[in-house]
């Protein structure tokens, strides 16, 4: 069930609350509807981290713990999904997202070197920018919605396959 496999792999209520980045939350962080794990808030969660991993600003993790809030996701992971982007993956993902970006304004690509600084991220905005802006929010918006609807399919055929083999036990022990 992906209730037990999501679970193995989020940190502990507690752990995330004392979080320092996500004290500027303050007591909105204590609403039961954030932790809780069911298919809505799971689904919702992780079209939402998916959505932000294509972004490409420093602060992925604070627009998605924000926008969960509202939308009752669950935080812990819409959070975690957020680091489907980590230093291994960006250049791959953000360079996909200027190509699609490329493609659909027209543009034609400019070379340019990954660098990880502020300074380079300013002096390249004029340049790649808008073609990165557009295919990230395309990308996000596209994997937002695929992860959504992903994950609700595979909850729901997850909870019938359980309820079949409940029903074939229970049919077997009867049978018995």
């Amino acid at each position: 069930m992906p209730r037990k496999f999501i679970q193995r792999f989020l940190p502990d209520h507690q752990t995330i609350k004392n979080q320092r980045a996500l004290m500027m939350f303050g007591s909105i962080l204590h609403e039961p509807n954030l932790w809780h794990l069911n298919r809505r808030s799971a689904s919702r969660a992780f079209g939402l981290g998916l959505f932000f991993a294509f972004w490409p600003v420093p602060f992925q993790m604070w627009l998605s713990a924000a926008t969960a809030i509202p939308i009752r996701a669950n935080l812990p992971l819409s959070v975690a999904t957020v680091w489907i982007t980590n230093p291994f993956t960006m250049p791959p993902i953000f360079y996909g997202a200027y190509k699609v970006g490329t493609t659909v304004l027209g543009a034609r690509e400019q070379k340019f070197d990954i660098q990880f600084s502020l300074e380079w991220l300013m002096q390249s905005l004029g340049t790649i920018g808008p073609a990165l802006l557009v295919g990230s929010l395309i990308c996000g918006t596209f994997f937002g919605v695929l992860g959504y609807f992903g994950l609700n399919w595979l909850w729901r055929f997850s909870v019938q396959k359980s309820w079949e083999a409940r029903k074939q036990r229970r049919l077997a022990r009867e049978n018995a």
